[in-house]
């Protein structure tokens, strides 16, 4: 479709299901879950294992052909965990696998696709061990990893770094800086003169004029709206649908 022909009452009515189904059916597994979360298609989300915690006002943005995958993983007495803090984005595709432990900062990014493992998931030498090498991942807060990006295990990014599409890092980042390549490298620093930053974070600081400015915002984009156009745009479409 070119455009969103639901009206508002019909989006609202599939914002609130899709909370629904987050607190009955994904909320039951995470160890924490935060206030004001929005998930999109929720029931593209995959959850794995004990130890996964999620903050305040995390947006989860999924598809039915690009699943978001968390899982934590136990062996021989370790166990890992994911915690990912306030105000995050995870967009679809991304998986974060941990045998050890993954944390990530306030404000973060990560793009469609991207990957953050924190072990080799087999031995190098005696390959039917299964978690192999595992040490934590950090990233600090309002990193930005991008499409289909891979962050191995041990590594730490620090504040405000950005990590570009299909890179793949091994080693730490400073912070305010942009990496890129395999294995990425410090490309250039992020030159905050005379720039004000604005993060993630900054968009919660009033959570109640934040909530009020979208849904206005909504009902803007879907003034004029109508349920029977909405039901013939999916059932006869048009050129211009």
């Amino acid at each position: 479709m070119r455009r969103d022909h639901r009206p508002y009452h019909i989006k609202r009515l599939r914002h609130r299901l899709e909370q629904l189904w987050v607190r009955h059916f994904l909320k039951p597994q995470l160890d924490a879950l935060g206030a004001d979360f929005l998930f999109m298609k929720p029931w593209n989300i995959r959850i794995h294992g004990p130890n996964i915690r999620i903050g305040d006002h995390v947006h989860v943005v999924t598809s039915s052909d690009r699943h978001v995958c968390l899982s934590v993983w136990e062996y021989q007495g370790q166990v890992g965990a994911i915690d990912i803090d306030d105000h995050c984005l995870v967009c679809p595709g991304v998986r974060l696998d941990s045998a050890s432990g993954i944390r990530i900062g306030k404000g973060c990014m990560l793009a469609a696709g991207a990957y953050l493992t924190d072990a080799d998931w087999h031995d190098l030498y005696d390959r039917t061990r299964p978690i192999g090498t595992t040490r934590k991942i950090v990233l600090e807060d309002n990193v930005w990893i991008g499409d289909r990006a891979t962050v191995c295990k041990g590594v730490h990014i620090g504040r405000n770094a950005i990590v570009a599409a299909s890179a793949v890092v091994t080693r730490h980042v400073p912070a305010d800086v942009v990496v890129a390549g395999n294995p990425a490298r410090v490309v250039k620093p992020l030159d905050d003169a005379g720039r004000p930053r604005v993060t993630r974070s900054d968009m919660f600081a009033d959570p109640e004029a934040h909530a009020r400015y979208y849904d206005e915002l909504e009902r803007y984009l879907l003034a004029g709206n109508s349920t029977l156009n909405w039901l013939r745009s999916l059932l006869w479409p048009r050129r211009n649908d």
